[in-house]
């Protein structure tokens, strides 16, 4: 018959494929749980009241035209549903093909069933499947996966928040006009549930049985399945621990899949005694507490508390006398165990010959240590009792008081475990390797031993006092053939017949009485001791290490292994040497990948790199947590030195007097320091003794261990002191797994928000905003310098930004600059919302603005009684222009802070990377003249799409400030009726409250009235570069109309003096000009 796993068997070929990809799933599972975006939880009263209308769960199916006809009322909503969905549609997509691979498993699994029964896998049924080893185990892993896929779920991603985004997803996607889409069917099977993973969390009624049918699946394989479970050992673990005591242990994995399955089969818990009573006396008699998939633990007690047969029956594993009996057998155990292997760890101890003499003794200790471990670490874990149950409290307390449970004393049993194991298998190892080699060498030995002993028997070769002997020459020479013709390949007709020529050695020196010469003996001895070493290295075999592989499984502690991690840290802080037994545990707990893994392998999957990278990560993630004391500790006394050098130890003086030598010495506090920093230099040791280890599939290195440790403490203490330092007392969210900035290794801290600033960054920006703010404060150009408008004192200056470049570099000046570029978008896209949904749906202001339009037609004439024309439209329009005009000089502000950073950024670029600015340069101007070039002859070369050339140099050049904010396109508009005549309004009715002096330029006239003339000018024009060229023609077209319509009118009422709006708008354009770098030539035009 073909082999079940082969690759032309299409049955087993099809459920192989089906549990790899329930194992990758489950992955899945576990890695999203961890990005779940905390909106959808709707925790905080804040979230409750701003999203609540857009978050909608189950209920939203029952009415959705009411819950759309809500958010199409309110145009913020809409805006905000928008904004929410451009953030979250990324991770919700991710969420929803979780979901739907959990629904296609088990139609795939029930398709496969089907197919069972019907005979398409020619010669296969569900029963002959079940008969196959390898068939059995696959459909008893097929059904148990659907089950854990199920209980994760439930356990990492809370029922309402699954609704919430699986209502999203269908509102955002293109789910709902699709009519293949299965929503309906994957909302059924994962809608709430009721239960909830909080501590003291009431169980729903008839969970997780209920929940577990939402999808049929077939009664007769789930009763084959159990059936199975029940009586066999499906994968042969048994023989790895031959003592009856450690059936429960050997079982173990077996034992987590029958809990699974029981749920799908609700009746054998509830009135099924004695099949329970079956299943707790051969899986359940000397424990309660089991790990059903990568470390997730259930306790018995509560777990089968709501069912008849299942409580009765373990009523005597939870007796109290069954209880002390194990808890006392484990802690006698443990005072046995501990010495024994700490002896075998003594250097030096473990050496070849022992370990061949001594395999079953040894492996007899590694079961003895690693089932005491297990039970102790599973029924002593805090997160395997509720701490509101008073009955689970009680046993608990009696398994610790029984045990004499101390975890700092099972932690080294673990350690030295783990250790005593990784040793053990590494030699054993380089045994198997080098098996074969040794082998033959022993046998050339022994061979040419008794090729010798027969040439000294022939007389020829001269021995002392031995006679010529034919008969013992003709034998010696036939042992020496006998032993040359061993072949290893068969190893056990070799091992016989190595067995019968060390008995006829032994006979041969008593039968011929050859005692009596020592050399001769010692010949046979040296070929005897040959000879028995060929049997200890036949006898050295991969099922020993298959063995310890089996017996040194961890799974159990992938999460509660958590629970030691402090205690791992003191060992280490108080000895930084312990680092190299914890890398033979997390080798150890590395082990545990295997378990997913393995099918994932043999079908030759896609997934097995993600898989294992996800898994291999997790590990690494914790290993970084554990070691991350040592950058803690070497920080810390790094803190202590630099207290005493700065508080404690005195400056030495170039001149000193003899008798005060003494007190400059200060022996006691330069002693504290070399302490200090020797203590530093051990922990760099420690870190380093750990060797690159391979985790999974991850390889790890010490150095870069302990540079990413160091980094990620200093970034935890500078953003602290930044965090704490930068509070100042003022009157497009990005997730975590989105950003570039953002590291997993070296994570920036997240403090809670002390204002609406997320950072400290943020907080510096709003400060800096805040002081000068074009209300309070006048900006004089050519100074580059702040002065508060009332007392006419400095308040600021250009020197500010050079201050933030000296404390926060120029990383820290980028970042500032690209928050204030947010900004200036988010200022320019609420202006322009307020402008379309306030100002142009105002009847009256949109009459003034058509009249205008036909005053000022065409705008190469002479507007006719020019004052009283634009005096009335500015007075009839005068209530939009407080909102417009602080509007447009917030942008104003924000740009020239802009523009003061960017000359800031290029001198310290210049200044410190002069090769790198004049690079920069150069290669600017090449590109811009090649755009050029291409824009005048499109044969020419222009980079193409998929280049990102232009997108990687504009960092670059804003990080070198080689750019002009003026310049940038911050958002894309529409075009918008109205717009030039808008903005020309909007200059007019500002150009009275101000007034022009010769020394200043444009000044404000009161300072009751504040108005500051730069961020005007600059707000304007930031807000025209937005729009197509054609509104600014517009707009200077109308300003130079205004000038000569204004002008005409003075001449011919014979008014000497030019006004001085006049003044202002000549103003306005001699500083557009100046800004924009335009043509001179340009003011002429109009």
């Amino acid at each position: 018959m073909v082999d079940f796993l082969a690759e032309n068997n299409l049955c087993g070929q099809a459920i192989l494929r089906i549990v790899s990809r329930g194992n990758a799933i489950i992955a899945e599972l576990l890695r999203l749980s961890d990005f779940i975006p905390a909106v959808f939880r709707l925790k905080d009263r804040s979230d409750q009241q701003k999203y609540g209308d857009i978050i909608c769960d189950f209920s939203y199916f029952k009415g959705p035209e009411y819950y759309e006809g809500k958010l199409e009322a309110k145009p913020e909503l809409q805006d905000l549903d928008e904004e929410f969905r451009e953030n979250n549609i990324e991770i919700l997509s991710r969420f929803y093909l979780a979901f739907e691979s959990v629904h296609k498993y088990i139609v795939d699994l029930n398709r496969y069933l089907d197919d069972l029964y019907e005979g398409v896998y020619i010669q296969q049924t569900l029963e002959t499947v079940l008969l196959n080893e390898d068939g059995k185990q696959l459909l008893c892993e097929a059904l148990y996966l659907y089950g854990v896929m199920l209980l994760v779920i439930d356990h990492k991603i809370e029922g309402e928040v699954r609704e919430r985004m699986l209502v999203s997803y269908y509102r955002y996607s293109a789910a709902r006009s699709s009519a293949d889409s299965n929503l309906d069917d994957i909302c059924k099977l994962l809608r709430s549930t009721g239960y909830s993973s909080q501590p003291g969390a009431k169980r729903p009624a008839n969970y997780p049985e209920s929940y577990f049918q939402r999808v049929p699946i077939s009664a007769t394989f789930i009763s084959m399945v159990i059936g199975r479970l029940r009586s066999d050992d499906i994968y042969n673990q048994v023989s790895a621990y031959p003592l009856p005591e450690h059936r429960s242990t050997a079982l173990a994995n077996q034992s987590a899949m029958l809990y699974v399955c029981l749920f799908f089969s609700p009746s054998i818990l509830q009135t099924q005694q004695a099949k329970m009573r079956e299943i707790v006396d051969k899986y359940f008699p000397d424990n309660w507490v089991i790990s059903i998939y990568m470390g997730i633990t259930v306790n018995l007690v509560e777990a089968w508390e709501p069912y008849k047969a299942a409580k009765t029956a373990l009523n005597y594993t939870l007796d109290s006398a069954n209880i002390k009996e194990q808890a006392t057998r484990y802690a006698a155990s443990m005072e046995t165990l501990r010495p024994q292997v700490q002896q075998l760890l003594k250097e030096g101890f473990l050496r070849e010959e022992i370990i061949l003499d001594n395999i079953p003794k040894l492996l007899n200790c590694l079961r003895d240590c690693n089932v005491a471990i297990r039970w102790l670490m599973l029924h002593s874990a805090e997160s395997a009792y509720d701490p509101n149950n008073k009955r689970l409290r009680q046993m608990k307390d009696q398994v610790l008081n029984d045990s004499k449970y101390n975890p700092k004393i099972l932690f080294q049993l673990l350690l030295d475990t783990a250790q005593f194991e990784f040793t053990l298998k590494e030699m054993f190892k380089q045994m198997l390797t080098e098996k074969q080699i040794k082998w033959e060498s022993y046998k050339k030995e022994g061979s040419e031993r008794m090729t010798e002993l027969a040439e000294v028997f022939s007389g020829v070769k001269p021995l002392t006092r031995v006679e010529k002997n034919e008969n013992l020459q003709a034998w010696f020479r036939e042992i020496s053939k006998q032993i040359e013709s061993l072949n290893y390949e068969d190893s056990t007709a070799a091992g016989r017949k190595t067995v019968q020529l060390i008995q006829a050695l032994v006979e041969v020196q008593e039968f011929h009485q050859l005692e009596s010469n020592l050399q001769v003996c010692q010949f046979l001895a040296d070929t005897r001791k040959f000879l028995h070493q060929m049997i200890r290295t036949i006898n050295i075999k991969e099922e020993v290490l298959i063995t310890m592989q089996i017996v040194g499984d961890l799974s159990y502690a992938w999460q509660i292994i958590d629970s030691f991690t402090s205690i791992m840290q003191e060992s280490i802080r108080v000895n930084p040497s312990m680092v190299t037994k914890l890398r033979a545990t997390f080798l150890k707990l590395a082990s545990a990948l295997d378990l997913p893994l393995l099918r994932i392998n043999q079908a030759n999957s896609a997934d097995l790199l993600s898989v294992s990278q996800f898994y291999s990560g997790e590990l690494v993630a914790y290993v970084r947590k554990v070691l991350q004391i040592i950058p803690e500790s070497m920080f810390t006394s790094l803190a202590k030195i630099i207290k005493l050098q700065i508080h404690d130890i005195m400056e030495v003086p170039t001149r000193l007097d003899k008798d005060k030598l003494k007190d400059y010495s200060q022996l006691g506090a330069r002693y504290e320091v070399a302490k200090l920093t020797h203590d530093i230099s051990i922990f760099t040791e420690g870190i380093l003794m750990m060797k690159t280890t391979l985790v999974g599939i991850i390889k790890v290195d010490p150095k870069q261990l302990l540079e990413d440790g160091i980094r990620k403490e200093l970034v935890k203490r500078v953003a602290y002191a930044l965090h704490k330092g930068l509070i100042f007392n003022p009157k497009a969210k990005i997730q975590d797994w989105q950003s570039v900035y953002q590291s997993t290794h070296i994570p920036i801290p997240k403090y809670p928000p002390v204002d609406e600033s997320a950072t400290f960054i943020g907080r510096l920006c709003r400060e800096i905003l805040r002081i000068t703010d074009p209300k309070v404060t006048c900006y004089i150009d050519q100074m580059n310098t702040w002065y508060d408008m009332r007392s006419h004192q400095e308040v600021t200056n250009n020197r500010l930004f050079s201050e933030i470049q000296g404390t926060l570099g120029t990383f820290g000046l980028n970042g500032l600059d690209r928050l204030l570029c947010f900004m200036i978008v988010k200022e320019l896209q609420n202006f322009l919302t307020m402008l379309q949904k306030t100002i142009l749906k105002d009847k009256a202001v949109v009459d003034v603005f058509k009249t205008m339009l036909g005053a000022v037609n065409p705008v190469q004439g002479i507007v006719a009684n020019a004052s009283k024309v634009y005096a009335s439209a500015v007075a009839k329009s005068q209530k939009i222009w407080s909102a417009y005009l602080e509007a447009i000089m917030k942008v104003g502000q924000m740009q020239i802070l802009r523009q003061q950073i960017a000359n800031e950024l290029n001198y310290s670029c210049k200044f410190d990377s002069k090769h790198l600015a004049a690079a920069l340069e150069n290669l600017n101007k090449s590109l811009l003249a090649d755009i050029e070039a291409h824009y005048q002859d499109p044969s020419l070369p222009y980079p193409k799409e998929d280049n990102t050339l232009l997108y990687e140099i504009t960092a670059y050049l804003e990080a070198a400030g080689i750019h002009n904010p003026l310049n940038k396109i911050y958002i894309t508009t529409k075009r918008l009726p109205y717009f030039p005549i808008i903005n020309f309004l909007f200059l007019i009715a500002q150009l009275p409250k101000l007034q022009y002096s010769k020394n200043q330029g444009m000044t404000c006239r009161k300072a009751t009235d504040p108005v500051d003339w730069p961020p005007l000018v600059l707000g304007l024009l930031t807000l025209l570069k937005q729009f197509h060229s054609r509104y600014t023609q517009q707009f200077l077209a109308l300003i130079g109309q205004f000038i000569r319509s204004i002008m005409e009118q003075c001449t011919s009422q014979k008014i000497p003096d030019m006004p001085s709006d006049v003044v202002g708008a000549l103003m306005f354009l001699e500083d557009y000009v100046k800004y924009t770098k335009l043509s001179r030539k340009f003011r002429t035009i109009l």
